[in-house]
């Protein structure tokens, strides 16, 4: 087989992934933590051997899934934080574009970051709760490097810096998690509460010297 024949196989075979992919989507977007390997294969029209053949098994669709959405919303989060803006408009923002992203689409998150519910069997489900600390911690590394580039923490700057990333992270998830669950405050309510929070030490921090600011 020729390099041409591999490359073009190595297309189809991405493109193929990403259709099944978008109609994994459409069944989590439907069913939530309820979404099954039967329902995802019968939506994307092909048999559960040819999904698993593709994928590895359901761990390997739901990090697929993961990754996907995840960095789909670690892009949104560094442009809230590359916005031109004060550092108090970039904290809100930043807090704001992951209620967002929750609130838009609550069944994705919910498969993300909850177990099943409702009585499937261990066949069914994805056991999704499982898999939502690795995802965390990601976002908490990713936010962790951001703080490190721009923020002057002085002796330990690294070490701080990932306290400071995933504790950040542990907030955002724990008090969106409530909220969208009970619904006690508008989302401008909750943004507020939150950057009140961290902005004490925050505002009191300098900009990192050859950083980009923040």
């Amino acid at each position: 087989m020729d390099t041409t024949q591999r490359t073009d196989q190595q297309r189809s075979a991405d493109r193929r992934r990403r259709e099944l992919l978008e109609a994994a989507d459409r069944v989590v977007l439907r069913d939530g933590p309820q979404a099954s390997m039967n329902a995802i294969a019968a939506e994307a029209g092909i048999t559960k051997p040819i999904l698993y053949r593709h994928f590895g098994d359901k761990g390997g669709l739901y990090a697929a899934l993961a990754t996907r959405h995840t960095d789909a919303l670690l892009a949104s989060l560094r442009a809230a934080l590359d916005a031109p803006a004060e550092r108090r408009e970039r904290v809100e923002a930043t807090l704001d574009t992951y209620l967002a992203a929750i609130e838009a689409r609550p069944q994705v998150y919910r498969f993300l970051m909850h177990p099943a519910e409702g009585g499937q069997t261990a066949d069914q489900g994805f056991e999704a709760g499982k898999h939502s600390i690795p995802l965390l911690r990601r976002m908490g590394e990713e936010l962790a490097q951001v703080i490190e580039e721009r923020v002057d923490l002085g002796p330990n700057s690294q070490q701080l810096a990932r306290v400071w990333g995933h504790g950040i992270v542990g907030m955002m998830h724990a008090a969106g998690d409530w909220w969208l669950g009970e619904r006690p405050c508008s989302r401008a309510e909750l943004v507020r509460s939150l950057a009140d929070l961290l902005w004490g030490r925050l505002a009191a921090a300098g900009d990192k010297a050859g950083g980009p600011g923040f």
